[in-house]
This record gives structure tokens, sequence and C-alpha cells, in this order.
């Protein structure tokens, strides 16, 4: 789909999701203040999974870690982990709508 002429609209997959979780989008042409936003909450998410990635090793290094940090922990990769995954389907849509292929194709 194309707009007036300033640019290709696209489709974007948001990193966050609305009333009973189901996704958000924008449709735009990738410049405009909801993708910015959308580009910072994205940029913030994959820091914190960079953090919670070297709390995890350290806590795992620790033999007196107990259960309910183990488990705190898990519980919070897990969120990290369905944030870094919207992410990448989003860019993976994205990169194929501008006419890349998807790994393994090709």
């Amino acid at each position: 789909m194309t707009g007036d002429g300033q640019g290709e609209e696209v489709v974007r997959l948001l990193p966050w999701t609305g009333a009973g979780g189901k996704p958000c989008y924008v449709v735009g042409d990738g410049v405009g203040y909801v993708s910015r936003l959308a580009d910072d909450i994205e940029a913030v998410q994959l820091g914190m999974a960079a953090d919670l990635l070297d709390h995890a090793r350290d806590l795992l290094a620790d033999h007196r870690a107990t259960d309910a940090q183990l488990r705190f922990v898990v519980a919070r990769m897990t969120e990290a982990l369905r944030d870094v995954h919207r992410i990448a389907r989003s860019r993976g849509a994205r990169l194929r709508g501008a006419g890349a292929r998807p790994a393994g194709e090709g």
C-alpha cells in the first residue's frame, strides 16, 4: 500500500498489546510519532533483556541462590523473551515487506 507519494506505508506490529492482550499495529511510513515511540520502547526492552541475561548468569553461578530467586528470574526471563520475540516478528515482517527473504529461504 502506498501513501500520498511521501513513502511506502507498512503495517508494523507494536511492542505492546491492547485490551485483552490483543496485538497492536500502526500503519505508516515508519517515521511518525508512534513509530518513534515503538523504536524507543523496543530499545529499552532489548536493553532490559541483555541486563537480565547478565543477572541470570550471575544467579546461576551463585550456589546459594534460592528456589524463589531462581523462579523469579525465570519469570522475568519469560517476560523478556516474549518482548524480544515480538520485536523479532515485527522486524522480520518489515524486512519481508522491504524485499528481504526470511531466514532459510534463498
